[in-house]
């Protein structure tokens, strides 16, 4: 394959049977099963098949690194030895726990891709595309570099980018290694995608699952519909999905990711040892990467085709707050009164969570990137204040910001797990957890950049 920086090649990932650069006979050899599969399925009278895929080598979309990392939790209550790990480095301070992750090296030299290594964030890059349209074909195509383990030389895991329920033509692109392949470290991969449906999904790491995903290499991604721009059905042009009323429109849209820190699997891994999962238990419940109310703290660079990064390409942490320097997704909601605000839940913890909103009703319109639709095309949605979202699930949310009552700035509702355990770590001053705020002003927000961008 050709790195997109200085058009040179360099090996591609060849998987598990050997460490030879991929030619194009291996390719088809790898993905025959596929050919058969997509030979007979029409999608909008284009196939990708696999020659064409492989000549779609050049500059990616998005280019993400997978490696180690620390983050930062909250250091009380202490679980002796567990947490915080004696491991950690002291730079930047605050940081507590081993993990793995990705990070989004799009733009960067090859010196300062490298430079990554060890330096994971979670939850992973955020990122979105739109989906694919038949008249003017483009394929969205995603690079991964595998820049190895830091802190544990000793493994040799390879890395994968599995698209949670992405109706994917071509089983090459799945990521999970035993029927696609993974990456090796020092070697990259680029997917190429054809987005078919819109809503919000996730994604992560498929390669020895179970420990890599509560390690930390999963993040949130979602499909923008054809219908976005179109301001006869609704104001602002944006949607969730292609409804042809606008009852999916919205002015706003929040991420909102639920992950789980089990502390001795994390100094499991970071200390050569394997934990029991059988006794798996999650000491931390995490939104975007985060507990409350360090949910709330400012973002750090999150747009991922514009990133911001230090000159040796680390990120560049929340201002007053180099702890969340690998964290840089911050959960809280801000808007105008009045305004439609559209948020995104998708959960791939290990245990169910139920997110309430107090004061103000959630509209369900999407649930795993399908539509509330019957199948007479009738309307399903629904209200609650509380969502029951399992491991792998997503739910499109709709509310109407009230209007601002004051007296201060703004109103304050709060977003936050219903289960207490996984709103409150027991940390002094108590709802330490999946929590945080939604603000209502009665003006003044500015409109978004990009996805969870305050506007202020």
């Amino acid at each position: 394959m050709t790195s997109a920086e200085d058009n040179t090649t360099v090996p591609a990932a060849t998987g598990r049977s050997g460490p030879g650069p991929m030619s194009r006979r291996r390719f088809l050899s790898l993905a025959g099963a596929a050919v058969a599969v997509v030979g007979t399925t029409n999608w909008g009278g284009r196939v990708l098949t696999p020659e064409a895929a492989y000549g779609a080598d050049g500059t990616p979309d998005l280019y993400l690194a997978g490696t180690d990392g620390w983050i930062h939790l909250p250091a009380t209550p202490a679980i002796a030895p567990y947490h915080p790990d004696v491991l950690a480095p002291s730079d930047p301070p605050g940081l507590t726990t081993y993990i793995f992750g990705f990070r989004n090296v799009t733009g960067m030299t090859a010196s300062q891709r490298l430079a990554q290594k060890n330096r994971a964030q979670h939850s992973a890059p955020l990122f979105w595309v739109k989906q694919f349209d038949p008249a003017h074909p483009v394929d969205f195509t995603v690079q991964l570099t595998n820049l190895g383990l830091a802190l544990r030389p000793d493994l040799f895991d390879a890395h994968s980018l599995h698209w949670h329920g992405f109706r994917n033509v071509i089983p090459f692109f799945d990521g999970e290694p035993s029927g696609s392949v993974s990456v090796p470290a020092g070697r990259e991969f680029t997917y190429v995608y054809r987005p078919r449906d819109p809503g919000t999904y996730m994604y992560h790491c498929h390669v020895e699952d179970v420990e890599h995903v509560h390690m930390g290499m999963t993040g949130l991604v979602f499909v923008r519909p054809l219908q976005d721009g179109n301001t006869a059905l609704y104001r602002s042009g944006r949607y969730l999905y292609n409804d042809g009323d606008g009852s999916t429109g919205l002015d706003r849209e929040f991420a909102m990711f639920l992950s789980e820190v089990w502390a001795e699997a994390h100094w499991a891994d970071a200390h050569i040892q394997l934990p029991e999962w059988s006794d798996y238990r999650a000491d931390f419940s995490l939104l975007n990467g985060r507990v409350y109310p360090e949910t709330i703290l400012p973002n750090g660079s999150i747009d991922p085709f514009h990133p911001v990064h230090a000159a040796d390409g680390d990120l560049i942490a929340p201002a007053g707050h180099p702890e969340l320097r690998y964290q840089p997704h911050s959960s809280l909601v801000t808007c105008n009164a009045g305004e439609r605000v559209a948020l995104r839940f998708a959960n791939l913890g290990f245990r169910e969570q139920a997110m309430t909103l107090t004061g103000i009703r959630m509209r369900v319109v999407g649930r795993d990137a399908t539509p509330m639709r019957g199948r007479n095309g009738g309307d399903t949605s629904y209200e609650t204040e509380t969502l029951n979202i399992g491991p792998g699930e997503s739910y499109d949310v709709l509310f109407t910001a009230p209007p601002h009552q004051g007296p201060g700035a703004f109103d304050t509702y709060y977003l936050y797990n219903r289960n207490y355990t996984r709103s409150d770590n027991l940390a002094p001053g108590g709802f330490g957890g999946q929590a945080t705020q939604v603000r209502v002003y009665a003006s003044g927000v500015a409109p978004q950049a990009y996805p969870n961008d305050w506007g202020i």
